[in-house]
Parts: C-alpha cells; structure tokens; sequence
C-alpha cells in the first residue's frame, strides 16, 4: 500500500498556472502546472457532508474514471462541466476558477513581490529569491537573529498565494518530528480490536452446526487468535493494515512534499543551525530530489516541489553538501536609510520624527561592542513600545526606562547604563 501518487497528467489547452476549482464557492480541487509543463486535477474531497475529507484524485483530460490506491473508482475531477465524488452529476465544478499567482518573471518582480507584502527587500535579496525560484533550488539565508530571514518565507507564501509549512529546528530534533511518525496507540487498538473479533467470530456454514475452532499461534509468538490454517494471511493483513497512511502521522516535511489539497506551500526549514549534523544529512534526499522514503510505504515524490527557505543564525556552519543544494544569500543589518522605509513599512503610524530618532539610535548601538546587537525585530518592537508610552520623540530618560525591549543581555545593559545612553544620544541630536 503506497500514498497517492500525483503522476499522471494531461495538457489542459492555454492554462499557464495553477488554479482553484470551486464548486457553489466551495474550494473542491486544483488544477497544479507540473514541472514537466502538463497539468493535474487533484481532487480535495470526498463524500458529503461531515463526512467529506480531502483525497489525492488525479484527473486526466476525457475525465475519465480513475481507481485509488484503495481500489474504489472516483469520477475524476475535470476541467468544465464533470462533477467529482460527492457533487451532484453533470454540474458544473468550475463556477469559479481563480489563477494562483504565478512566480515573479524577473529580479525586479521578485523585489516587488516581497514589497507589495511589507517586507522591504533590496536587489540582492531579489536577486536570490528570483533564481530559487526560477531554477527550482531552495533558498539558504544566513545572518544575525532578528534582521528578516524568517519573514522572507512568509512574504513570499502570501505573494504567491500558497501556505506555509513551517519547521522550527532545535536541538535532538529526529525524524519522527519532522517527517513522519506512526500513530502506535492506534495501530495497538486496532490490533486489540482485530484479536477480539477474530477470538469472538463462530464459524459460518460449518456442517452439522458445528462452530469453526478457534486456535493461537503460539510457536509464532504473535498471540493473535485466527481461524484454523488462516493464521499467515490474517497477519499479514493486519500488518499490512497497521502500516497504512490511515496510521501515518504526518509532520512538516511530509505535509509539504505531499500536501492534502494538492497545492505546493512554502516549507519554512527555520533556524537550521540548532539542529545536529545528522538531522542535515536526512535532508540531502529532501532537498535534492524532493522525495522521503518511507521503508512500509514506499517513496514519496511531490508531485510539485514546494518552495523552500531555510534559515540560519550560523550558530554552526552548515554543511557544505546541504549548502550547495541552496541558493545562498546573507542578511545583513540595514542601513539606515532603509531601516527607516521599513520602520514605515511595519509601523506606518509612527511619527516621523519619532523613527528617524529610534533608527539613528539603533544604528549608533550596532557599532558599540554589545554581546547581541539589535536587530530590525527590536527596532520594530522599540519603537511600538515607545508609542505604548505616548512619547512622540525620544529622550534619555524614556531611553533608558526602556532599553530592555531594545537590548537582551544583561551585559549589555549595564554597558549602556555606564554612559552608553549619553553617548549614543548625542550622536542621535
């Protein structure tokens, strides 16, 4: 028993992206562009009611019927007038038919992308993003904590229209927390439930009225109880059942290589650096061809490979074999004048007088020798704690009242106590 298999596709006339179909606008499926330029139909529900629930139908272009992994034909979703499993026949699936947005064209669209979502990116950071993009490769962003590279994954997700998966890392992070596990207290139920009923059950049709017996493997060790001579078949059945998607906890990876409504997200792989060596190696096979091998169900490819951005402090060095699966770019601290478009940006009703104080400020502290300078994060959240304080321009006394929202070590305080404030604010008049 494999997942579903998002494979087989179909050319659907002039569509250039992938797009949502509705039905009576309920979302009921999505026509997906694959990498080798044709198109899918993959399907998001089936049944009725309560009882509907996402599945992984692939539509060709006659809309012909397609048999599941679990061998029950769907009428498959089709582009104009067929309806799929659960909708009424011969209506229409397409009332409305929205365009995704569709990945930006050039550097300069990347750049926008990123802006029309508040993050103010330069032509570097564009230019990094339009080639992950455009040569399919993931996007590695290293520099210090707070300066963006956490809100790069979210502003590209909602540029182009998709969700996020996000992967916080951390240290013992293991391939049950990240890819997959198996639910074990549900496979052991229904294991006690299988033994119960196979215990129970009288035989059918025996001659005389005389009930099947009944009888236990125990040379096997297995303690299931199962009619005479059916002993194999019956476990491997069950272990066949246990080990099915229906007993498979999904995590992040898994979630965005094969995601249930058929749309690739952004995979957010965040803070890399806190994980071990090991973890990274796991991820060669991920990043690389897009795919996690499951040994009880068989390899899982996505069928369109997510976007991915993976971020790091570089507490550590990443690996050069995972680094050169990525396209790297460094964040750095901004300058001032744009550290002041993007104060505008997040905080647009601060007075400017008050974000032209905080960001000189901030930019004067970066050059003090600080354990943890501050970075944009702490810039945006200093300067809503100033408005908190209804201060409409910055003074010594509001400065050091508050340098705990600016600052985080206690080092670095006492640093900025010992005359650091005046220092920097005569600078900042």
């Amino acid at each position: 028993m494999s997942l579903p298999k998002r494979q087989a596709g179909f050319e659907f006339g002039k569509l250039t992206c992938s797009c949502v179909v509705t039905y009576r606008d309920e979302r009921v499926g999505h026509v997906i562009r694959r990498a080798d330029g044709r198109y899918t139909v993959v399907a998001t529900r089936e049944g009725e009611g309560e009882d509907a629930k996402p599945v992984g139908l692939l539509a060709d272009h006659d809309g012909a019927i397609l048999t599941t992994r679990k061998g029950t034909s769907y009428n498959a979703l089709v582009a104009l007038v067929r309806a799929g499993n659960g909708f009424p026949a011969g209506e229409a699936v397409t009332d409305d038919l929205r365009p995704l947005p569709s990945r930006p064209g050039s550097v300069d669209g990347a750049v926008k992308l990123l802006r029309d979502q508040g993050y103010v990116a330069d032509v570097g950071l564009g230019t990094a993003l339009f080639l992950s993009l455009e040569l399919g490769r993931p996007l590695l962003l290293e520099g210090e904590a707070g300066v963006g590279k956490t809100e790069v994954a979210r502003a590209l997700a909602a540029g182009l229209g998709r969700p996020v998966i996000r992967l916080q890392c951390y240290e013992g992070m293991d391939l049950a927390s990240a890819a997959y596990e198996w639910n074990y207290a549900k496979q052991m139920i229904h294991i006690r439930a299988a033994e119960g009923g196979r215990a129970s059950e009288p035989g059918e049709g025996a001659a005389g009225g005389e009930a099947d017996r009944i009888s236990t493997d125990r040379e096997k060790g297995d303690g299931v109880a199962r009619p005479d001579g059916s002993g194999p078949a019956d476990t491997a059945d069950l272990a066949r059942d246990v080990f099915s998607e229906d007993f498979l906890v999904r995590r992040p990876l898994l979630s965005a290589l094969d995601p249930e409504d058929g749309v690739a997200p952004v995979l957010l792989i965040d803070e890399l650096d806190r994980t071990d060596e090991p973890f990274e190696a796991y991820l060669l096979e991920i990043l690389s061809d897009f795919q996690i091998t499951i040994p009880e169900l068989g390899t899982v490819t996505a069928a369109e490979p997510p976007r991915v951005v993976v971020t790091s402090n570089r507490t550590r060095e990443i690996h050069d074999a995972l680094k050169r699966r990525c396209i790297y770019h460094w964040i750095d601290y901004p300058t001032a004048a744009r550290e002041l478009e993007i104060l505008a940006s997040r905080v647009p009703d601060a007075p400017e007088r008050l974000s032209a104080q905080v960001v000189a400020f901030v930019q004067k502290v970066r050059e003090l020798e600080l354990f943890k300078r501050p970075g944009v994060a702490e810039t945006l959240d200093w300067t809503r704690a100033l408005m908190a304080l209804d201060r409409h321009a910055l003074d010594r006394e509001t400065a050091h009242r508050t340098l705990g929202v600016l600052l985080k070590y206690q080092d670095d305080l006492e640093r900025m106590a010992e005359g650091g404030v005046e220092e920097v604010m005569g600078a900042v008049r």
